[in-house]
């Protein structure tokens, strides 16, 4: 048990409650930071007691924590920058440690990458890539697999978009899917063929009545979303 490996997770949300359990289940011990109290208080009420409530933007904070050098680090704050600003300090007094951070746009990435991080989670392209072919660690990929299997009810969809529905036409750019709750991660233009367009080819491209837009969530919001698609629609 001396052997066990230990993981900080910066950020206790929705998306790193799946990651914890994940690596619980791969026998890792576990402490959860937060400057938040009300995340904090769920920490400890979903039993993890190594809960600690912090400044995280102090590095005399920071600086107080026992990491040992063999520990992991999970950058999971639902604030991105909160997320690079944790990065780049943990990395400047972390040198050998193991850093993954979570990202929601390839801006994010690419900041994340800069700050130190050793893997990013780029949530549109893992999952527009299928999130087990980017990691080269079986324990990361098993962690990943997890957030998206169906004992956490999260899946992909294919929405066919209809006629007069409020994405005909759009720009997906200028489409706010967060508001529903889902990610978009890929388009199939029937003017082009048949062929996916991953989020990830970074393509700001105008939906038109006809295509299939894949989007990844929560089946209650897919569901939700389907619903909203058709909505008005004589």
């Amino acid at each position: 048990m001396k052997n066990k490996k230990h993981a900080w997770i910066f950020g206790y949300s929705k998306q790193s409650r799946s990651i914890a359990a994940s690596l619980l289940a791969e026998n890792f011990s576990i402490t959860i930071i937060e400057n938040d109290d009300k995340n904090f208080q769920d920490a400890l009420s979903d039993g993890y007691v190594n809960s600690v409530l912090i400044d995280i933007t102090a590095d005399t904070e920071l600086e107080k924590l026992d990491i040992k050098q063999s520990d992991w680090i999970l950058c999971l704050m639902e604030d991105e920058y909160l997320n690079v600003f944790l990065t780049l300090s943990l990395r400047a007094s972390c040198t050998c440690n193991q850093i993954i951070a979570i990202s929601h746009s390839i801006y994010s990435t690419q900041k994340l990458i800069m700050a130190g991080a050793n893997q990013v989670i780029d949530v549109y392209q893992v999952s527009a890539n299928r999130i087990h072919n980017i990691f080269e660690k079986p324990i990361t990929t098993k962690l990943m697999d997890n957030f998206i299997s169906p004992s956490h009810e999260i899946s992909f969809e294919e929405f066919t978009i209809p006629k007069n529905s409020f994405l005909d036409g759009a720009i997906i750019d200028e489409v706010d899917f967060d508001k529903f709750g889902i990610i978009f991660t890929g388009i199939v233009d029937k003017e082009l063929g048949d062929e996916l367009i991953f989020a990830a080819s970074n393509i700001n491209h105008k939906i038109d009545n006809g295509d299939i837009i894949i989007c990844i969530g929560k089946n209650e919001d897919l569901v939700k979303f389907g619903k909203y698609l058709y909505k008005d629609i004589a």
